[in-house]
């Protein structure tokens, strides 16, 4: 199936692959006004790399101020049990990473970061639809 026949995940549309709740609270760079017409739950941006640079932040903010420093703590975070089957979200990202689900991890790490944000992205979407080239743009914008 070619991009144009498969269907385009909402994460991918809303530019916001990891699928970031809208909170009034947050006014994240690149993101777009809250149009509940649009997309009623989720933050839109201006494009995949401010997506991408608010998944990396916020994940930086569970570590930073949350101290969760595995892939199971930060998985458990981001995708409750309410909504997600946890157990395997968790399992299939810390096997992407190549790293038990609790191992520690460092969101300071720039490869490492990338590695998770990816990973988010194919459970969230599906698929990884992004190059390389918008996750070290993302990177910078941290």
């Amino acid at each position: 199936m070619n991009n144009q026949q498969r269907k385009i995940a909402r994460g991918e549309r809303n530019n916001n692959p990891g699928n970031i709740d809208y909170n009034k609270a947050n006014n994240w760079k690149g993101q777009l006004p809250h149009d509940p017409s649009i997309e009623p739950r989720f933050c839109r941006f201006e494009s995949p790399v401010y997506g991408i640079r608010a998944l990396m932040a916020l994940l930086r903010t569970y570590q930073r101020k949350y101290g969760l420093k595995t892939v199971s703590g930060l998985i458990n975070r981001w995708a409750p049990t309410n909504e997600n089957d946890t157990r395997a979200y968790i399992n299939g990202v810390a096997k992407e990473l190549g790293v038990s689900p609790t191992d520690v991890i460092s969101l300071d790490d720039k490869a490492t970061t990338i590695k998770l944000a990816k990973a988010i992205i194919r459970h969230e979407n599906g698929s990884q639809p992004y190059d390389e080239a918008t996750f070290e743009k993302a990177w910078g914008l941290l």
